[in-house]
């Protein structure tokens, strides 16, 4: 194989956007084969390839070799379960899953095919220069043991109009969750893969606390890590201005990432050691300030998309494995489930558990089955049964 012929379902605002991207001849030895939706007007919009309306048909038709998943969440489960039993490989968009019980099902028909078939994650924000250096600093020890996290990540900001401009959004039935589940996977899946999973957390939810929906859009979240470290996570699509601020204080001092700037405050003795040595009771340890130099944000979706292409073709590690994408998820239910419930969680959750409540959300939903009423205002919507 010379080069990868990439199928594509769901042609919403994420799959179509893959689709002009491959087509501009953006991925290096990646061509598109084919696209699939069930919106026949979807499909008009790339004209240069064939269209179905049926995934499982495209898989079937020998004109692909991978699929790129860009439909709503729930059919990331079934649809890359069928492609992998296809034998195709595959790239998911966030999340992989909806719950922890699908992220398991969907990884266990990959499991025996390692080495066969390629599974990614489109993980496209570990691709960020600014993020892959607080995590080698991290992984390096340049902080020191970590004594605590704090993200506020508010600029998520969504108006009214785009929750009414499609049926799907904002229902636990159409994407089983809100800011947690549809524009921070990428956020979760960062925190875990800098700072690795907590053991406990406790987390506030406000359910339609800004819009008329039922799921989430208002999130606080406390964390506990093995080693006594703590975080908290917030996040909101209520909120404007936002705020984008990442905090990390460790042993050897705190860093800072705010408006595309990684500020290292080092303590020139760790902070335990100089609390357990100094005979002054008002004293901190001095200090350096090293602003920390980061070019760019990385290549974002086509370097997900190339990084595919390379592991496919010559065996490249990947990355963002898609298995890894249970995390984000896990994190995402367990503050759920915590809000639920109004007690604190340990991890691992009980996924099948999870799986229960999420389905009893669905069944007393006040959205199940009812069309919602999109606003005058909105744009035109390119989101449909298979697009985002």
């Amino acid at each position: 194989m010379s080069k990868v012929r990439i199928g594509i379902v769901g042609l919403g605002n994420m799959g179509f956007a893959h689709a002009q991207n491959i087509l501009a001849g953006k991925i290096n030895r990646m061509e598109l084969g084919a696209v699939a939706d069930l919106n026949a007007d979807n499909i008009a919009r790339v004209p240069q390839v064939k269209g179905f309306k049926g995934a499982v048909e495209m898989m079937a038709s020998g004109l692909i070799d991978a699929l790129l998943i860009a439909t709503p969440h729930y059919d990331h489960t079934s649809l890359g379960i069928a492609a992998l039993k296809a034998g195709l490989h595959v790239l998911v968009e966030k999340p992989i899953s909806v719950h922890r019980a699908d992220c398991e099902r969907l990884i266990a028909a990959h499991r025996g095919r390692q080495g066969r078939q390629v599974f990614a994650a489109m993980f496209n924000q570990r691709t960020d220069l600014f993020y892959q250096k607080i995590r080698s600093l991290v992984l390096d020890g340049e902080l020191g043991e970590i004594r605590r996290v704090n993200w506020i990540i508010t600029n998520w900001f969504r108006t009214h109009a785009y929750y009414a401009s499609g049926g799907w959004r904002a229902t636990w039935a159409g994407e089983g969750g809100g800011v947690l589940l549809n524009q921070c996977p990428h956020n979760l899946d960062l925190f875990q893969w800098m700072f690795g999973m907590p053991v406990e957390l406790s987390a506030h939810c406000g359910f339609g606390r800004y819009h008329d929906i039922e799921v989430e859009d208002d999130v606080t979240a406390t964390m506990r890590f093995a080693n006594g470290a703590t975080g908290v996570f917030i996040t909101s699509t209520g909120e404007a201005p936002g705020t984008n601020r990442l905090e990390v204080v460790g042993e050897r001092g705190k860093l800072v990432y705010e408006h595309d700037r990684i500020m290292f405050t080092r303590n020139e003795v760790l902070m335990g050691e100089f609390s357990r040595t100094t005979p002054h009771t008002f004293a901190t340890p001095p200090t350096w300030d090293v602003s920390v130099p980061v070019a760019g944000h990385g290549g974002q979706h086509n370097e997900v998309l190339q990084n595919f292409a390379n592991a496919i073709l010559d065996g490249a590690a990947l990355i963002a494995p898609a298995p890894e994408g249970i995390h984000s998820v896990e994190l995402a239910n367990a503050m759920l489930l915590s809000a639920w419930t109004a007690k604190p969680v340990t991890l691992p959750i009980d996924g099948r558990k999870y799986e229960r409540l999420l389905k009893a959300k669905i069944a007393e939903s006040t959205k199940v089955g009812k069309k919602k009423k999109v606003a005058a205002t909105a744009p035109v919507d390119l989101v449909n049964s298979f697009g985002r």
